[in-house]
């Protein structure tokens, strides 16, 4: 398995569309922005983040889907991502790298506000609500004992 490239690598390449965060994830890396990863790299190769409009450009470009293995038994499955190879030209075109970057980018939030609509309220986080009454606590602990002394 090759290394990913270096932090200051990815940093110098995508210069042009704006500073990235990279971080090591799952035996390669992911580049953000703000928290949405748009791109990861692995075993040396970059792959930007598609849906279904912005996949047909990766298709033209002869590009193939990132896949990773699936442990199931009895045999090991492979499933392909949403992350494309990005096209070896866009390693010496700065500006079409950013245009390229840009759309993934907001595929990846896209996707990010599509999750956080679909997470049922039971399984957010709770709201931090003004703290009770003292009244209120006192009557909740008295329940508690009661509910102790009967058991």
């Amino acid at each position: 398995m090759a290394s990913p490239p270096d932090a200051d690598f990815i940093s110098d390449l995508f210069s042009e569309f704006g500073p990235v965060s990279v971080r090591r994830m799952f035996g390669g890396a992911g580049i953000s922005v703000d928290g949405a990863t748009f791109a990861i790299v692995f075993d040396g190769v970059i792959y930007l983040k598609t849906d279904d409009a912005s996949r047909a450009a990766f298709e033209s470009e002869g590009s193939a889907p990132f896949v990773y293995p699936l442990m199931k038994k009895p045999r090991p499955r492979r499933k392909p991502s949403s992350f494309w190879r990005l096209p070896d030209r866009l390693y010496d075109d700065p500006a079409e790298l950013a245009a390229w970057s840009q759309i993934a980018l907001g595929v990846a939030r896209k996707r990010a506000d599509q999750r956080a609509a679909k997470t049922p309220a039971a399984k957010r986080p709770p709201r931090r609500s003004a703290a009770k009454p003292a009244s209120s606590r006192k009557k909740s602990a008295a329940k508690r004992d009661a509910r102790r002394r009967s058991s």
